[in-house]
């Protein structure tokens, strides 16, 4: 068995199912993917919408509303993980699959240790300062992980991404 753990940053479409399978096409061993989805919990994307109100705080005026946006968020995420997945699985693979609002990295690593993973795939949008800056999820994962990995574009082919 060849595990690869597989940091997405949103759901997979058709191009990048096929171009993850391609990259190990040939393999003699199956191929058992594990797909990480993070999702954003909502404390954080409340404080980060507070920035666009200026810094004023907004009362919430229903102690569940917090808990509905997190449900929320959850389902959605829920959601593209499962297209993800159904994806590869089509293709063939065998595939597990987990959400999670631990920082994306921390939980790459984990999830690396926990399936034994022979590689890492990170795929993203583009987040070129990010990148420039290395604090991007790829340049972020090389520096702690022990095997090879990755970084792909999302919905990008590979030729276009060099």
């Amino acid at each position: 068995m060849y595990d690869v753990a597989l940091l997405i940053e949103r759901q997979l479409n058709e191009l990048d199912a096929d171009q993850i399978i391609a990259l190990h096409e040939g393999l003699d061993d199956t191929v058992n993917y594990h797909l990480l989805l993070p999702v954003e919990p909502s404390s954080a994307l409340l404080a980060s919408s507070m920035g666009a109100f200026g810094g004023q705080m907004i009362p919430m005026t229903e102690p569940e509303a917090l808990e509905d946006v997190q449900d929320e968020i959850v389902k959605a995420g829920q959601s593209e993980l499962d297209a993800s997945a159904a994806l590869l699985t089509a293709r063939g693979a065998e595939v597990s699959a987990q959400l999670t609002e631990d920082d994306p990295i921390d939980a790459l690593i984990a999830m690396v240790k926990d399936t034994g993973s022979d590689e890492a795939i990170i795929l993203t949008e583009p987040h070129i300062v990010k990148e420039f800056l290395q604090i991007d999820w790829t340049s972020r994962a090389q520096r702690k992980l022990e095997i090879p990995s990755i970084h792909l574009l999302e919905h990008v082919p590979f030729d276009a991404q060099r």
